[in-house]
């Protein structure tokens, strides 16, 4: 049996790398995925943050559009429109890492690479795996994507409403 920080079987030929649970603290551990998981303070805020960075990249585009003075709604809508659609994109990346890690984990049978692209094979869990990495999938993985898809449900509302003040 290979030893190192990950968990590796010898009736497993799946490489390490490639492995769901690994693949899974991978996720965990990354700045991005990981933020998706982090607890209601720490993921409102963040969520603000990043919100807030992309309404300073659309204030120039908005001002090129419409000046403060003169329809400061509509200005303040299309910088909401413009924030909204960059948070959107970077939840979509989320919710489909989160996504992918679940339906990993979720199958009975993993696609893997030996060696390369060109090499693919396919490998059935045990069930004590499957039964396993399910349990992860649905009790740990399966929140994630609901908040995501619950704030990402918002935020399309949002864009919408400002996509009509700013066209009005």
């Amino acid at each position: 049996m290979t030893r190192s920080h990950h968990t590796v079987s010898m009736t497993n030929p799946i490489p390490p790398d490639q492995q769901p649970l690994n693949e899974f603290k991978s996720l965990q551990e990354s700045w991005f995925f990981g933020w998706g998981r982090a607890d209601s303070r720490r993921f409102w805020l963040t969520l603000i943050l990043i919100w807030l960075g992309w309404a300073i990249v659309a204030l120039p585009l908005t001002l090129a559009s419409f000046t403060p003075q003169r329809h400061p709604w509509k200005f303040i809508a299309a910088v909401t429109a413009g924030a909204s659609i960059g948070l959107g994109f970077m939840l979509l990346c989320l919710a489909l890492g989160w996504g992918y890690m679940y339906n990993r984990l979720h199958s009975r049978t993993i696609i893997y690479e030996e060696t390369g692209w060109y090499d693919g094979q396919t490998w059935e869990k045990p069930e004590w795996e499957v039964v396993q990495h399910r349990l992860i999938a649905d009790y740990q993985i399966k929140p994630i994507l609901h908040r995501l898809w619950t704030v990402g449900l918002g935020l399309v509302g949002l864009l919408v409403a400002s996509l009509i003040l700013t066209m009005a």
